[in-house]
This record gives structure tokens, C-alpha cells and sequence, in this order.
């Protein structure tokens, strides 16, 4: 009732002054009186055709009918179910109050036809009622009513303000899945309309497509009613790939019964097959729409994803899905898509790479069937791989370059022989070679197109290229020694043009990292940041080479340039955060994996320089500002965006065109969006070895061995501290020069940073033995409590133990008894029997005298009887003839039986 009094008063704010009535609401107000007391069915029909033609036209009669006619069109739904002209004219009523007419006002103004849904919506007997009158056998009362249901979960993310819609949409969405699982058969009607006329099939098309949204109980009744089947039985009607609107909702409605659900996966799987979806990747015709490739593509995403993170056949399913998908010959469809056609969009191109990349992720069948593809016609074929690179080396768009990067990063990840596969096709090429055009590389290995991508900056400046070929070179390093290796030792010929002269390819890629920041500089000033992912690219491939390899990192150190750069790379406050992230574990490395003993390249030498130029603590700080940064920020909600419940959700060609737009206007902080799909892969944890705890070891072992180790660091730290002590004292003493001062200097630098080193490692320690104090407490009490439950069980333990010993003396004294009783007691048993049937005999001897005297009685009263007919002259034998005959029947059957028994 108060949603009704804000109701009427916002009529009366929009109408006027809230004690004024307007000529619509006492137009209205007649209306509905006509049809709530009318007593004529004629008069009650012509007012709501009157009604239904005057709330389709004016907003101030659709506002007055909110607050005034829902409660008597529901009555008329609920009460007269039997006139269908009156339901038809009702339900075609509400439909026109919930369609939204067009706005002729501003942008806040009143809108009656949302407000009206949620009016309607807001009792959950209203839906249910609605739901009833999808088992009606009317046409048009099905269509309208299919036609109200789909109108409110249109309306109701727009009923409210931005904060408040999706709320909105969840609660009257969960309202209709409560009332439609209430009602028997409800989701049986909804599915056998999908078999209907074509305008209803398409509205209950739509509508199971958000009953669908995260219901796991309704997608069960759905699946198990035969959505499969008929899901791809329209989308054959419809044209398959080249179908409209109609194919777009069934497959949304595939993809909410496919999501995250690993059973229903597996039936499909197993039932229908993938034959189905697959057919609609191949082009047919010349006039290509792309639309219905990108929603399949999604389709198929889901397979690839397997199920839900908490479902334990997750990786089963997935793995099963990727064998049958390949079998399928969906790989070369996805080739095709993504590689080979250049007139599809770029979001098409984009999703058939990215499938490319899932499909063969932990997969090693289909990483080899990848490998093994060959792309192109006639004598112009070469493997699909380096068609790929190709992509990435030349794509104008940013997500293309993204998409196509992830199939290598997949193809390398743990996978050794497609690394060294790769690798050793990267041989050093002569300059004429590596730096000739672009446009030259169609016969070139995979090796010489990264080299040549790699080395291009020096012809024309190009370091976008640059930072490409240096991702996918660092996918073929990763965690593959013998790569490392292998590349480490290719030097290329400089563009100084001496004979012999050679450079190698990791000094180079410090060169073009300098030069990069050059560029960088110059983009500041002109406010634009293009290009602020290719420090971290190439950052990210030196971090990947360095990492637990003690020869790249003495290659790297050769040149002490090197090193000056990267100090000043981590202090620069111009540069992006993750650069000086990216920088600062780059040094770390050339501490952790230093074994070189060489004076000024060992890693106190590269310790006393970050202490001398960054700062220890200021170091340090770099990981924390890289970690809080929006790369490495927790992730964003994957749950997946529903676009709004209308025929235009489809997708259209503006939606499926180049997205790169949206890349950039995504873009937030000074880092740039492609590094958050590029970077965050591995962690790099530079933490002393040992502070860890060992496998096997217990607490107790490992709380003892970090006493000791910071009982050491303490010590070590006292010694330091008096020699820093007795140096200043004896510099104070000598007064000396500056050369006297500059050794010492040097001197104590070294000493500090071992200072400074131990004191934050003991620090660390002690935090550490706190936190293992802390568990080991907790362990304590934790046993304590399980030590008391385990008394306490014992002694429940004990009184069921003696409870039962009770029972069983009780039971062994009840046997004896029963075996006493019957021993002693069988002639009282005989004897009882006996006189039982004695009296049982009187008993029937008495009953069978009794019954003698009323036959007697009742032969008495049969010839009086007889002898008064016989005076009024009727046949008394022709009168008895048959009679007792039926009754006399069974009982001489009886006897009869009776005797055969004897």
C-alpha cells in the first residue's frame, strides 16, 4: 500500500498539484470503474478497448494506470479466465503500459512505462499469475503474455538510477525463477513453446535466455527438457551462419547452459556433438557478416575454459573438449578465421587467435598439430607459426598484436621441444639479411623474422617492432636453459658497416632499452604515451633471460655501462612504475644469480652500486610501488556482463570492428593497458634461501635454524658496526686527504650495504619467528582442544561400553526365561487349546439355535403369506419361481467345495 500512495503522488506531482486531478486520471478513473462494476460484458469490453487505445498514446494515462489499474486488469486475469476477449484486452493493456513511448522532454524526465514495471513486478503474485496463462491454449493470450514477461526484464535494468539497475534486474530476475520453479510445468510450457508459432517461439526464446542467467536449477530442468536438440534445431531453420537475430539468442542461451557447467558440457559432448557449432565457423558466400563466426567463437571459449574453478572434472572436461575440438578440424577453421582472412573484423581475428592460444595450452596433441600446420596456396605455403609471427611483427592493431602473442606465449609455456624447435631457427643472418625491408620476410625462418624484427630499429626507428619480436623471443627463453644459452651466444653485424664487427644480441637489446627512453622523453613532452609499453617489453625479455642463468648475467655485466643505465633506469621518476619495477628485479637478478668473482662484477660490486646510487630502502620500495600498481592489483571480477534483454543485443558490425579504441580509453595511470597482458606472468621472488623452510622440515627444526641464522647476522652486524667505528674514529684522528678519504669511503660503502643488508634481514627473521611463534600457539591450542574431545569421547566411549554390557545381561536373562517357559509350559498349552475349542463349539451351537428359531419364525410367515395369496387368487409357486436361485449358487459351490476337500 505505500508503493501505491508514492505512486499516486507521483501522479499527482506530474499531473499538477497532488489534490488537482487531471483530465487523463479522471479518464482513467472512469475506465476502470467501467470495468470493475460494469454489469454489462459489452460495456465492460468497449472500456477497455478505450483504455488500451488511450494508455499506448499518452504518458500521463500510462502514469494514471500505474497507480490506479494494475489491480483491476490482475482481477480480471485472476477471475475471468473464461472470457477471452476480456484476458486478450487486459494483457494487451498492460503490454501497452510497459512500452516505453518516446521522450519529448529532457533527460529526467518521468519515464510511466518504467515506472510501471516495477509497479508490476513488485508482487510475486502478479508473476505467477502471468506464468499461469502460459498454459492457456489462446494464441494471442500466450503471445501477450510472453510479450509482458520479456517487456519487464527489459525495463527493469532501466527503472532505477545506475546504481541501483543491476540491483534491480537480480532481484525481479530471482523473483521469476522462484515463481516459475513453483509452478508445475512451468519451464516445460516455456520450452515446448520454443516449438511454437514463430513470433511466440522467438519471445520464449528471449525470455529463457535470462531465466538462464546463473540458475543452475532452472538450466537442469532446461537441459534435461531437450534444449540441445531444439536449440540447434532453430538455429537450422534460421540459416545457421547466416541466420539473424534469432540465431544470435539461441546461441546466448547455449552459452548460459555451457557456462561454467561441466555436466552439461559433457552432455552436449556426448549427445549432439560439436558438429553442430562447429559448421557455423566456415564462410559460405561472398557477402560475409562475420556476426554469427564471433558469438561461435565465444561458444567455443566456454569449452575451452572446461568449468567452474571448484568443479573437480574441471580439467578432465577441458582436456576432453580440446581433443575433440581438434578432431573436429576446428583448428584449421580458427586458422582461417584468424590468420589467413584479412576481410574479417579485427574483434573476429582477435577471438579466433585467443581460442588458438587456449585450444593448445597443455595440450601436447595439439601443440604438435599447430606446429605441424602449413598455410597458403600453391608454392606460397609456409608454417602456420610463423604466419602468426608475421601478425605480430606487422599488426596496426594493438589487440591483434595481444591476441597473437598469447598463442606463442601458450605454445612455449612448458613445452621444451617446441622452445628448442624454435630457437634453433635463430641464426645470425649477414646484415643485408636482418635489415632488409619488411616486405622481404615472406621466405624467411621463424629465426630470421624475429632477428629481423629485433633489429629493425636500427634502419628505421621502428621499436614498436622492436618490443614485439622481444616478446616473443622471451616466451622461447623462458625457463629453458639450454635456449638461454643458445641465444646468448648470437651476435649480429653492426650497422657501423666495419668489416667484422659484431655485436651481440643482448648488448643490442640494452641499446635499443637506452633508446627507448630517448623516444620516451620526447613523447612526454608532447603529452603523448603511445609507446609506453616497449621499456617493459624488452625489460621483461632481459628479466626473463637473466633469471637462474649465471652466464647471461656475466654477459650482461661485460659492459659497466650496462649497469650505470639500469641504477639510473630504477631512480628515474619520469619512467612508468613498471619499468623501475621491472628494472629493480633486473638487478636483483645480477645479485642472486652472480657467480662471477671478477672484481667489479661480482655481486657485492653490484650491491655497493645500488646502495651508493638507488638506496637500499629506496630499492625495496620500487617492488612495493610495482605491486600496488594496476598490473599487479588484485583482479577484476570475471563474472561475465550481461548486455541488456532486447532484439538489438545482438551483436552488429559496429560492435565486432577494431576495438583498440577501447583499449585506450581503458587505459588508467601512467602504465599502459597492454602490459597487463603482456607482464603479469611469473613472480620474481628475490628472498635469501635461507629464510625458507625445506621440504620436510618441521617447525620446531625450522624455528631452531632461524635462531641460529639470525644469532650469526647478529654477530656479523656487531663486528661490522666496530670496524665502521674504529674507521670513523681513525679518520677523525688522521684528519686526511682526499685521496685517504676516497679509499675509505669506498671502503665503508661496502661495509654499510652489508649493514644494511643484515639488519633488514634480521628484521625479516624475527618477523618471521614472531608469525611461527604465533602458529605454534595456535597449533597448541588447537591440540589441546582436539586432546579434551578425545577425553571427552573416551568417556562417552566407556558409558556406551557399559550401557551396552547392561543390555546384554538383560538380554541373556530374557532367553533363559523363554527357554524356561517353553520347556515347562507345553502341556498347559495343549490343555489351553483344548478348552478353547470347547467353548469355541458352545459358542456355535448356541448361535446355530438361535439361527433355527428365526428360520422357524420366518417358515411361519411364508405360508401365511402363501395362504393370503392363494385366497387373492395369485400362482404362489410361479411367483417364487426363481427367486434365491443367485443366493443358492454360491453357498452350493461352497459345499461343493467343501466336500471336494473332504
Amino acid at each position: 500500500m505505500d508503493l501505491v500512495s508514492g505512486y499516486k503522488g507521483m501522479v499527482g506531482l506530474v499531473f499538477g498539484n497532488e489534490n488537482s486531478s487531471s483530465n487523463e486520471d479522471s479518464y482513467v478513473q472512469r475506465l476502470l470503474d467501467r470495468i470493475s462494476t460494469g454489469s454489462l460484458a459489452e460495456d465492460r469490453r468497449s472500456a477497455l478497448i478505450e483504455l488500451q487505445s488511450v494508455v499506448v498514446e499518452s504518458r500521463a494515462a500510462q502514469l494514471a494506470f500505474g497507480a490506479m489499474g494494475f489491480p483491476v486488469l490482475m482481477g480480471v486475469l485472476k477471475d475471468e479466465r473464461d472470457d477471452v476477449e476480456m484476458i486478450r484486452g487486459a494483457l494487451e493493456t498492460i503490454v501497452g503500459a510497459l512500452t516505453p513511448l518516446e521522450q519529448s522532454k529532457g533527460k529526467n524526465e518521468v519515464q510511466p512505462a518504467l515506472m510501471n514495471t516495477d509497479m508490476l513486478s513488485h508482487e510475486a503474485e502478479n508473476i505467477s499469475l502471468l506464468l499461469s496463462l502460459l498454459s492457456e491454449e489462446d494464441f494471442y493470450i500466450r503471445y501477450y503474455t510472453l510479450q509482458i514477461l520479456t517487456a519487464l526484464l527489459m525495463n527493469s535494468p532501466n527503472s532505477f538510477s545506475a546504481g541501483y539497475a543491476g540491483k534491480a534486474l537480480a532481484e525481479f530476475l530471482f523473483r521469476l525463477q522462484e515463481a516459475i520453479l513453483t509452478i508445475p510445468r512451468g519451464i516445460t510450457r516455456l520450452m515446448d513453446m520454443l516449438m511454437d508459432r514463430e513470433v511466440i517461439r522467438n519471445e520464449a526464446l528471449l525470455l529463457l535466455t535470462y531465466l538462464t542467467r546463473e540458475a543452475e536449477e532452472i538450466q537442469k530442468i532446461v537441459v534435461f527438457e531437450g534444449a540441445f536438440e531444439k536449440i540447434f534445431s532453430i538455429i537450422k531453420e534460421e540459416g545457421g551462419s547466416e541466420g539473424g537475430v534469432v540465431v544470435q539468442d539461441c546461441l546466448e542461451l547455449l552459452n548460459n547452459l555451457l557456462r561454467n557447467n561441466t555436466s552439461n558440457q559433457i552432455l552436449l559432448r556426448e549427445t549432439m556433438g560439436f558438429d553442430g557449432l562447429i559448421s557455423m565457423l566456415r564462410l559460405r558466400g561472398g557477402a560475409y557478416s562475420f556476426t554469427q563466426q564471433k558469438s561461435v567463437l565465444g561458444t567455443i571459449n566456454l569449452l575451452l575454459v572446461g568449468g567452474s574453478e571448484a568443479d573437480a572434472g574441471k580439467d578432465a572436461n577441458k582436456l576432453t573438449n580440446k581433443t575433440v575440438l581438434v578432431q573436429k578440424k576446428v583448428l584449421d577453421y580458427l586458422l582461417l578465421l584468424g590468420v589467413e582472412n584479412q576481410w574479417a573484423p579485427v574483434a573476429v581475428r582477435c577471438a579466433a587467435l585467443r581460442c588458438i592460444g587456449d585450444l593448445i595450452a597443455g595440450h601436447r596433441g595439439n601443440l604438435d598439430a599447430l606446429a605441424s600446420k602449413v598455410l597458403g596456396e600453391n608454392h606460397q605455403v609456409e608454417p602456420a607459426l610463423n604466419s602468426i609471427l608475421r601478425i605480430i611483427l606487422r599488426a596496426s592493431s594493438m589487440q591483434e598484436f595481444i591476441a597473437a602473442d598469447h598463442i606463442f606465449e601458450r605454445f612455449c609455456e612448458g613445452n621444451c621441444d617446441g622452445q628448442s624447435m624454435l630457437a634453433s631457427t635463430l641464426i645470425p643472418q649477414p646484415y643485408s639479411m636482418t635489415h632488409a625491408s619488411i616486405d622481404e620476410d615472406v621466405n624467411m625462418s621463424f629465426g630470421s623474422m624475429v632477428l629481423h624484427g629485433l633489429t629493425s630499429s636500427e634502419t628505421d626507428g621502428d621499436l614498436d617492432t622492436c618490443c614485439r619480436a622481444a616478446s616473443v623471443l622471451s616466451y622461447v627463453l623462458k625457463d629453458n636453459m639450454q635456449c638461454k644459452e643458445r641465444v646468448l651466444r648470437i651476435e649480429l653485424e653492426s650497422s657501423s658497416g666495419a668489416l667484422g664487427h659484431s655485436e651481440p644480441l643482448m648488448h643490442l637489446m640494452v641499446k635499443y632499452l637506452a633508446l627507448a627512453s630517448g623516444t620516451k622523453h620526447k613523447e612526454s613532452k608532447s603529452n603523448t604515451s603511445g609507446n609506453s609499453y616497449i621499456q617493459p617489453i624488452i625489460l621483461k625479455l632481459l628479466v626473463t633471460w637473466l633469471s637462474d642463468c649465471p652466464p647471461a648475467v656475466n654477459y650482461f655485466l661485460d659492459l659497466r655501462p650496462h649497469l650505470s643505465y639500469l641504477l639510473e633506469l630504477v631512480s628515474d621518476q619520469s619512467a612508468t612504475v613498471s619499468t623501475r619495477g621491472l628494472a629493480a628485479i633486473l638487478l636483483g637478478e645480477c645479485v642472486i644469480y652472480n657467480k662471477s668473482s671478477e672484481s667489479g662484477k661480482d655481486s657485492y660490486a653490484v650491491v655497493d652500486a645500488i646502495s651508493q646510487k638507488v638506496g637500499l630502502t629506496s630499492y625495496f620500495l620500487k617492488f612495493d610501488e610495482m605491486k600496488k600498481s594496476f598490473l599487479f592489483s588484485a583482479e577484476k571480477s570475471t563474472a561475465p556482463s550481461h548486455k541488456p534483454l532486447s532484439r538489438s543485443a545482438a551483436a552488429s558490425m559496429a560492435e565486432i570492428e577494431d576495438v583498440d579504441e577501447q583499449l585506450s580509453s581503458d587505459q588508467k595511470g601512467e602504465d599502459h593497458p597492454i602490459l597487463s597482458s603482456i607482464l603479469p606472468k611469473t613472480e620474481v621472488a628475490v628472498v635469501p634461501a635461507e629464510m625458507e623452510q625445506k621440504t620436510g622440515e618441521s617447525d620446531k627444526e625450522y624455528i631452531r635454524r632461524l635462531k641460529s641464522f639470525v644469532e650469526k647476522q647478529c654477530s656479523e652486524i656487531q663486528d661490522l658496526l666496530g670496524r665502521n667505528a674504529t674507521l670513523a674514529e681513525d679518520l677523525v684522528k688522521i684528519g686526511g686527504g682526499e685521496s685517504s678519504y676516497s679509499d675509505q669511503r669506498a671502503t665503508t660503502g661496502s661495509e654499510r650495504v652489508q649493514t644494511e643488508t643484515l639488519r633488514r634481514d634480521l628484521k625479516e627473521a624475527h618477523q618471521r619467528i614472531e608469525m611461527l611463534k604465533n602458529e605454534n600457539m595456535k597449533l597448541e591450542s588447537e591440540a589441546s582442544m582436539y586432546q579434551n574431545l578425545a577425553g571427552k569421547v573416551e568417556s562417552d566411549l566407556k558409558s556406551l561400553s557399559d550401557a551396552y554390557n547392561s543390555l546384554e545381561q538383560a538380554n541373556f536373562q530374557l532367553e533363559k526365561e523363554v527357554k524356561a517357559l517353553r520347556t515347562s509350559g507345553g502341556r498347559d498349552v495343549e490343555a489351553a487349546r483344548a478348552e478353547a475349542r470347547e467353548e469355541a463349539l458352545k459358542e456355535s451351537e448356541g448361535e446355530l439355535n438361535d439361527l433355527l428359531v428365526c428360520l422357524g419364525q420366518e417358515q411361519s410367515k411364508v405360508e401365511k403369506l402363501s395362504s393370503r395369496l392363494m385366497e387373492l387368487g395369485e400362482d404362489v409357486d410361479t411367483l417364487l419361481e426363481g427367486i434365491g436361485d443367485d443366493v443358492g449358487l454360491p453357498e452350493g459351490g461352497e459345499d461343493d467345495d467343501e466336500e471336494d476337500a473332504d
